[in-house]
């Protein structure tokens, strides 16, 4: 039975959001958001990189929220209708995501302040010890979170300080291994069409400083599913003004709202779509596949790293780097990377560029062929990622 073809809208990028981008790990990236909110709070031995003080003096309670897919290239899309939102987007900077640019990496970069080399949570799969190939937004408890990723949390941290502290997010989500690895230390307020409401409760609720983080989705969902500016997305977007206009409106005294994402997106025609299946070529050496496709993982057989590098680079040509571990790593996309989390990134990285893709065909399910916008890779389209900031 023959596919439907795909139906890919203009996403209104300009050529300049193709260009990669890198990530300001220490100076303005996600992983500078709650070590700074923290350091405006009060946390002992948080340092405020982002220099927010000034923007947030008299400001005892922060709700930090993470709209999932809102880069930075989206937001002329969404605020000719969006007036909460480009209010704040008027007043608002660009901060940076981690590497890979993914929804599991970002989480875990902003809940614990550090890059990604360092918490370990390297892409939407990677490989584990044993051989088998972790999903970590399908992790569970095996391997346990805090083995996996061993840093203490931003949340932790407040929380043993004192402060009060809580994440808002949904009820299929408490507990799981990404949750356990991202906001461990904060309590867990379960919602579902109430983040708003649970969001301000819990900031009310504070007796003192207070941190509240909440998480929504559907942005990203549909930007998936059927593209950025198509008619499901744009729905999607007039929900994120929707909460943004109860949030800001809604916010106590001494109170302050930001507003993150985890990445942007971008919408692949379908003539940009590499796939193993189809070529035969990109099979040759290879025994093991992880990552995403924006950024693939390529795990090769004894022996065969040279030959897989050199077809791999001959079929790709300029629409993606293809590199070795160690020259992804020495590159500083990750951060500094321990020993220990060295091997989660495959023996090679493509990184692809422009509006390419890398799909595993055999390695993963049917469905992530079939997307429309993805991220994961180097492009200011899904590296940059705004902070906007209400009180």
């Amino acid at each position: 039975m023959t596919a439907e073809p795909l139906v890919v809208p203009a996403d209104h990028l300009p050529p300049s959001a193709l260009e990669p981008v890198r990530p300001a790990y220490g100076s303005g990236s996600l992983a500078d958001v709650l070590p700074s909110v923290s350091a405006v709070l009060g946390v002992p031995g948080a340092h405020d990189v982002l220099g927010l003080r000034g923007e947030l003096d008299g400001i005892e309670r922060i709700a930090v929220l993470l709209v999932d897919g809102l880069g930075v290239h989206q937001l002329p899309i969404i605020t000719p209708y969006a007036p909460v939102l480009a209010e704040m987007a008027g007043r608002g900077r660009t901060l940076t995501a981690g590497f890979p640019s993914t929804t599991p990496v970002s989480l875990v970069t902003l809940g614990t302040g550090v890059p990604p080399g360092a918490h370990g949570i390297l892409g939407f799969t990677t490989k584990r010890p044993d051989g088998r190939v972790l999903n970590h937004i399908q992790w569970k408890h095996d391997p346990d979170p805090a083995q996996w990723q061993p840093v203490p949390t931003r949340f932790e941290l407040a929380a043993a300080a004192g402060f009060e502290v809580t994440v808002v997010s949904k009820p299929e989500f408490e507990g799981s291994g990404l949750t356990v690895s991202a906001y461990r230390g904060a309590a867990y307020a379960p919602a579902n069409d109430a983040l708003a409401a649970r969001m301000l409760a819990a900031l009310a609720a504070a007796t003192g400083p207070a941190l509240v983080y909440g998480y929504h989705a559907d942005l990203d969902h549909y930007g998936h599913g059927d593209g950025v500016d198509s008619p499901r997305w744009r729905e999607a977007a007039r929900g994120v003004e929707a909460l943004l206009d109860r949030l800001v409106h809604g916010l106590p005294p001494r109170s302050a709202l930001l507003v993150v994402a985890d990445h942007g997106q971008l919408n692949v025609p379908a003539d940009a779509r590499f796939d193993m299946a189809d070529i035969p070529e990109l099979r040759n050496g290879v025994i093991g596949v992880a990552g995403e496709p924006r950024v693939r993982y390529l795990y090769t057989a004894p022996g065969a790293l040279n030959d897989v590098l050199a077809t791999w680079r001959g079929v790709f040509g300029n629409a993606a780097w293809v590199l070795t571990r160690d020259e992804a790593i020495d590159a500083g996309w990750f951060g500094p990377v321990p020993a220990d989390h060295r091997d989660r990134i495959g023996d090679i990285a493509v990184i692809c560029q422009g509006r390419t893709i890398a799909l595993a065909g055999g390695w993963e399910p049917p469905t992530v062929g079939r997307l429309i916008a993805y991220h994961a890779s180097v492009t200011a389209a899904e590296m940059e990622i705004p902070l906007l900031i209400a009180r």
